[in-house]
């Protein structure tokens, strides 16, 4: 039963993640309903939609923002701007896990600023942003990220194409990256989020410095954080298990749950 006073969530688009979010809303988050969904097929949507108790509508971007308190943006990271735009322009608040987009779009946070709306990049599928976002209070020396993936977690990415690095048939681990996150965004751009919201807490994202490795050895993706500031030093690894979508871990979804509840919450735990 939907209570009035819940914040509308709505979702765009209902990929992966946002099937995963869809449902999670549905059995219940307290303080929050879904509200709405956005995607390309609506009748495809609409078919997904109905093993859900309740009946949610199907629409445009902009219809989703007037309709919707929060929305989550969890589609391709060409459709940044189309989902983003509408939902800060109401003064709203909008959840972004294609951040790396948001680095050539800082007309955004400025639009942000300037109707009251809220931008909310969540932790995804890394770790330890609090302590990174803390220690940014003083000073940071350096921060490194190293990620490891399974092969099939790095094909197509548009860095390997446009440098003829074939993975395809690897026998042991290969390095593929070394540079910026600013740099892994353009080149990576349905990999590497978590490397851009990493650069966002902490140093930015020309001073946070990356490593992606095609690894033959492992079945998971895997991110080590490395961090030297003047309030403490410390390294963190976190295995994220895939889901379906080999480029995308389980605890990436569980992790804008995680924020959602966090939202209407009278108890918030974490920086």
């Amino acid at each position: 039963m939907r209570n009035q006073k819940d914040l509308k969530v709505g979702i765009a688009v209902l990929g992966t993640v946002g099937r995963t979010l869809a449902k999670a809303l549905d059995a219940g988050i307290p303080g929050l309903q879904l509200g709405a969904v956005a995607a390309r097929d609506h009748s495809k949507a609409h078919a997904w939609l109905s093993q859900l108790d309740e009946t949610v509508p199907v629409l445009s971007f902009e219809a989703l923002a007037k309709e919707c308190d929060i929305v989550v943006e969890c589609a391709p990271a060409a459709l940044l701007g189309s989902i983003v735009e509408p939902v800060l322009r109401a003064g709203k608040t909008v959840v972004v896990l294609s951040c790396g987009a948001l680095l050539n779009r800082t007309d955004l946070i400025d639009l942000a600023r300037e109707t009251g709306g809220h931008i909310h990049v969540p932790t995804g599928a890394l770790l330890g942003l609090d302590a990174v976002i803390a220690a940014a209070e003083g000073k940071i020396k350096s921060v490194r990220m190293i990620t490891r993936k399974p092969v099939a977690g790095l094909l197509g990415a548009p860095y390997l194409i446009q440098n003829n690095i074939d993975i395809s048939e690897i026998t042991e681990p290969l390095r593929v990256f070394s540079g910026s996150a600013r740099e892994a965004a353009v080149g990576f751009p349905a990999n590497l989020n978590v490397a851009v919201a990493l650069s966002l807490a902490g140093v930015g994202p020309e001073d946070t410095k990356l490593d992606i490795w095609a690894d033959t050895t492992v079945t998971r993706n895997t991110h080590t954080i490395v961090v030297d500031s003047d309030a403490a030093g410390f390294q963190m690894t976190i295995e994220n298990i895939p889901t379906g979508n080999p480029k995308t871990g389980r605890i990436t979804a569980q992790s804008v749950i995680a924020l959602l509840r966090k939202i209407a919450a009278p108890l918030r735990v974490g920086t």
